[in-house]
């Protein structure tokens, strides 16, 4: 059956890099897991949201944080310079829960809190 690890998480960014991320996820579209991606039905106020939720393929994990590191690395579009930014929980049965924090143009992979520790189990 193979290994599954579960990625569920979100991004914050404004219009601009909201189109962005939907030609990153465009770009690196497989077809089947791409369809993890969601979005809210209709913007409201001014930031924008962008979640996943899915459980992939080990092998497939690669492929994901290149494209979150592509996201990552948007450009802050506006004179407050606020980059993409968000939080994703990773979990599987055969290794530690992770978050991967989405900040600063890149990811950064660390311990999952003690408190998400609900999501593993």
């Amino acid at each position: 059956m193979g290994v599954y690890v579960s990625i569920r998480g979100w991004l914050e960014c404004d219009a601009q890099q909201l189109a962005a991320v939907h030609r990153v996820i465009a770009d690196h579209s497989d077809g089947h897991y791409s369809d993890g991606w969601g979005f809210p039905a209709r913007h409201f106020n001014w930031t924008s949201y962008v979640f996943h939720g899915g459980d992939v393929r080990v092998s497939a994990v690669d492929w994901f944080m290149d494209q979150l590191r592509a996201m990552a690395a948007i450009p802050a579009s506006d004179e407050d310079g606020d980059g993409v930014r968000g939080l994703f929980v990773v979990s599987s049965e055969v290794a530690a829960q992770v978050e991967w924090q989405v900040r600063d143009g890149s990811v950064t992979v660390r311990p999952a809190e003690a408190g998400l520790a609900y999501l593993a189990e």
